[in-house]
C-alpha cells in the first residue's frame, strides 16, 4: 500500500463513485417497476435481468463521455470495451441479482478502475472503486494508498483474533457440485464459529468487513467483477485478503478477508490441498 493515493487514482475514485451511484439509482428505480429476468448463465438459476443489462449500459455509456480511451471489462457483456490506455474497468452493474429479483434489499453495483498486474489472479489489481448499495444509499469506496470510506468517513475492520466469536460471512455458487463442496467446507466451519452469514452479495459482503459489520468472509468461486473494487475496499480499510494456503493469490480459488490474525486462521481452515477439479 502507497503512503498517500496518486493524483490518477484519486480522479478515478470520483468517477467511479459517481457512474456507481448514477447506475445504482437506474437500477433502484428498474426494481420499482418490475422485474424481468432476461436470460440464465451457468445454471437455470443462475440470472440475468433486464435492469442487469440496463445498469451495465448505462456504466459503459457513462465511461465513455469520462473516459473513452479505457477498456471496460462488464459482467454481462465480456469484453465490453478495449481501449488504448492502461486502465480497464471491471463492473458488476447488479451484484447479488437474486436478491434484486427477490426484492431483498442487499445488492450492489460495483465498480473498480484496474491496472495490469501479473501477481493478481485475473492479472488486474484495481487502484479505484466504489461500491453502492442502492437501497441504503451508501457509498463504500477507496483509492490506492489512500485509504477506504463510508458515505466519506473513514471504515475500518474489527480487530478480532478469536475465531469462535467470529461472525463469517460467506457464498455459495449455483452449479450442484460447487455447493456441494462449498457446502462441506461451511458445515465443517460452523461448529468453530460464532456464526456464518450468507447475504447474497460478494461485493456487500467485502465492504461489510471493511465496515466492521462482518467480522471475515471468505468464498470460493468468485469472479474478477465480484471483486476487483471489494478487495481493495477490504485491503484500504486494514484488512489482509488472502488466497489459499499454497500461496495463491486471492481470486476464484479462494479469497479471505479479515484482520490478519483471524485471516490466516480462517485460510487454514478453508483451503484444500488441490483445487476442485474444473477449478484451474
Amino acid at each position: 500500500m502507497s503512503a498517500s493515493p496518486t493524483p490518477l487514482a484519486q480522479a478515478l475514485r470520483a468517477i467511479a463513485i459517481e457512474i456507481a451511484v448514477e447506475a445504482g439509482n437506474l437500477a433502484k428505480d428498474l426494481r420499482g417497476r418490475g422485474v424481468r429476468v432476461a436470460a440464465t448463465k451457468s445454471t437455470q438459476t443462475d440470472v440475468v435481468t433486464e435492469a442487469d443489462r440496463a445498469t451495465e449500459r448505462t456504466l459503459i455509456g457513462l465511461l465513455a463521455d469520462r473516459r473513452p480511451d479505457d477498456s471496460v471489462l462488464g459482467e454481462e457483456g465480456g469484453l465490453s470495451v478495449t481501449g488504448s490506455s492502461e486502465i480497464t474497468w471491471v463492473l458488476d452493474p447488479i451484484d447479488g441479482t437474486v436478491n434484486y429479483l427477490y426484492d431483498l434489499p442487499i445488492y450492489a453495483v460495483s465498480v473498480a478502475a484496474t491496472v495490469a498486474d501479473p501477481s493478481c489472479a485475473d492479472g488486474r489489481r484495481a487502484i479505484a472503486g466504489c461500491v453502492y448499495i442502492p437501497t441504503t444509499g451508501e457509498v463504500f469506496a477507496a483509492a490506492q494508498g489512500g485509504g477506504a470510506t463510508l458515505n466519506g468517513e473513514r471504515i475500518r475492520p474489527n480487530r478480532l483474533e478469536d475465531l469462535g466469536q467470529a461472525l463469517v460471512g460467506t457464498g455459495f455458487g449455483y452449479s450442484r457440485e460447487r455447493r456441494a463442496e462449498q457446502a462441506g467446507i461451511a458445515a465443517a466451519l460452523l461448529p468453530r464459529v460464532r456464526d456464518l452469514r450468507r447475504l447474497g452479495s460478494a461485493a456487500y459482503d467485502l465492504c461489510a468487513v471493511a465496515a466492521g459489520r462482518l467480522d471475515a468472509y471468505y468464498e470460493r468461486g468468485l469472479q474478477p467483477w465480484d471483486y476487483a473494487a471489494g478487495f481493495l475496499i477490504a485491503a484500504e480499510s486494514g484488512a489482509a485478503v488472502l488466497g489459499h494456503r499454497d500461496g495463491s493469490a486471492p481470486g476464484e480459488w479462494l479469497a479471505v478477508v479479515a484482520h490478519r490474525p483471524l485471516a490466516e486462521q480462517l485460510r487454514v481452515l478453508t483451503s484444500q490441498e488441490a483445487a476442485p477439479e474444473g477449478w484451474d
